[in-house]
């Protein structure tokens, strides 16, 4: 196995003790105590992705600064667009509102909206909708944020109601066949908003290149919190470390405990 993917395979199944110990400062003044299986408000810990990894989705996909992500997931995203573009009503229509972003901007994101006046009053209530930083998908350059453009009337950008649309409609039906699922959908058990504009890319298959990577790296959420729709096989080999291993970050914990 690459040495890289024995450092995310530790990333994954290391122990999880000093995490649970040490609280973790988000914002100023907004410390949270992470859950035993290194969760924090229910998010999951990524790292971050290598610059030197992430291309540029070329054309006017970005909107107002450019896309990027991993160069496999980034080719996955070309084809789809392609795919899209032979279907009148979606063609042109699908954006990136939101690609990879490092955990240093997603820690600008998610605290400039806590605080009096603003959106969020702390970071349980932002955490609802938004990653706290160290916790987000984003981070990997493997997972994006749908626009749609033009919008239908009243309905914003990384809002459900996008899933009404026909493009919205056309990637809840198509995106798995792309090797993209969706990561929060309605009602799940991590306790986020139901996000019909955010995919992550994982793979059409287990062999898909660079699909062993991004399957590494989203072990946990598949495992425990499984994407809909979503692309099944997390291989076997992959199941068995993850149950064999209960005290381990990302091992799913006795069923009881899960969050309801």
């Amino acid at each position: 196995m690459p040495l890289r993917w024995l450092l995310v395979a530790f990333a994954v199944f290391a122990p999880a003790t000093a995490l649970a110990l040490t609280p973790v400062t988000l914002c100023n003044g907004q410390t949270v105590e992470p859950l035993p299986d290194g969760r924090v408000l229910g998010h999951i810990p990524y790292p971050d992705g290598n610059p030197a990894d992430m291309v540029t989705i070329p054309g006017n996909f970005g909107m107002g600064r450019s896309c990027q992500l991993h160069r496999d997931a980034a080719a996955a995203v070309s084809e789809l667009l392609a795919a899209a573009d032979q279907v009148p009503g979606v063609k042109g229509r699908l954006h990136g509102i939101s690609c990879f972003r490092t955990t240093a901007r997603q820690r600008q994101i998610f605290c400039s909206q806590i605080g009096p006046g603003k959106r969020c009053k702390d970071a349980a209530e932002r955490a609802k909708s938004s990653a706290p930083p160290g916790y987000s998908e984003h981070a990997t350059g493997y997972a994006l944020d749908f626009a749609v453009r033009p919008l239908a009337p009243g309905c914003g950008d990384v809002s459900d109601c996008i899933a009404n649309s026909p493009p919205g409609k056309w990637l809840l039906q198509h995106a798995t066949e792309f090797g993209f699922e969706l990561s929060f959908p309605p009602g799940n058990a991590q306790g986020v908003t139901w996000e019909p504009w955010h995919w992550r890319w994982v793979g059409i298959s287990a062999t898909a290149p660079g699909a062993a990577v991004a399957r590494t790296l989203f072990a946990t959420a598949r495992t425990r919190f499984p994407a809909s729709p979503g692309i099944p096989d997390l291989s076997p080999e992959w199941q068995e470390a993850i149950h064999a291993s209960p005290s381990s970050v990302g091992a799913p914990a006795p069923a009881e405990t899960w969050p309801k």
